[in-house]
């Protein structure tokens, strides 16, 4: 692939992206990922843009269709319920391909083609986050390895993070959303708040010598740290650091880069 094609890929990427079209916007990307693995940070984040949106409609449709589900089932309509349990089913299933979709691109060609540790902290976040969306509804065996993968894939990250400055987005974005995977699937509450804490702490002095660049990114993902720790906090003192339902919809991730358009 030439630069000039690879150039209107990116075009088109970003075309799509303000048309809401993003299984174009996906696969746009994926033509430029076939050839080679090593992604520009601007095609980095367009990637991580496609596939957030195409598995956030979907992450929401199972809460939805499962807290139908149980209601119906706790009113005795079993056909209603069944129903509603195919609908679930055929989400889980779309969102399964779309996570094991990207999760081999990453360990295919986007890891072993990074060559900077920013990259590479991009990708085991990313790995983590999608590894932990499998975890939020398969069962059994496939749960506990997706939560496996995805705690050594954070894991990862953190190490190779050290490399980075305290205040760098991506890697303030990596602290975060394994802190939230602390908080919610492995349900360490303490520990979740400590390392989110400490990651908040160690960034907060450095931010008057952010340049421009970096400062609104740095500072969004600093009040999402802080907005959980804050949350967290009430939820300690008013239930004694008890455990809380999976679904706490207080809990804020790092959802997407932000697009500089």
């Amino acid at each position: 692939m030439d630069q000039k094609e690879r150039d209107f890929l990116v075009f088109v990427a970003k075309m799509c992206e303000q048309a809401r079209r993003y299984e174009e916007m996906r696969d746009a990307m994926k033509s430029i990922i076939q050839v080679t693995g090593e992604l520009t940070t601007e095609e980095r984040n367009l990637l991580s843009v496609a596939y957030k949106n195409l598995i956030t409609p979907k992450r929401y449709s199972i809460r939805v269709f499962t807290s139908f589900e149980e209601r119906e089932t706790e009113n005795g309509n079993q056909t209603i319920a069944e129903r509603i349990r195919e609908k679930r089913l055929n989400s889980e299933k779309e969102l399964k391909d779309i996570c094991f979709e990207i999760i081999s691109f990453i360990d295919e060609k986007l890891i072993p083609s990074a060559t900077n540790d920013e990259g590479l902290v991009f990708y085991y976040k990313m790995k983590g986050d999608y590894c932990r969306y499998l975890a939020e509804f398969l069962k059994s065996d496939e749960k506990s390895k997706s939560i496996e993968n995805s705690g050594e894939s954070y894991k990862k990250g953190v190490e190779i993070g050290k490399n980075l400055s305290s205040t760098n987005p991506i890697r303030l974005g990596l602290s975060l959303n394994y802190s939230v995977f602390l908080y919610e699937i492995l349900a360490n509450h303490q520990e979740a708040f400590q390392f989110a804490k400490q990651a908040f702490d160690e960034a907060r002095p450095h931010i008057d010598s952010l340049s421009d660049k970096s400062y609104n990114d740095t500072i969004l993902v600093m009040q999402l740290l802080r907005d959980n720790l804050n949350s967290w906090a009430k939820d300690f003192e008013a239930q004694g650091d008890e455990d809380e339902d999976d679904d706490d919809d207080d809990t804020e991730e790092l959802d997407e880069p932000n697009q500089k358009k």
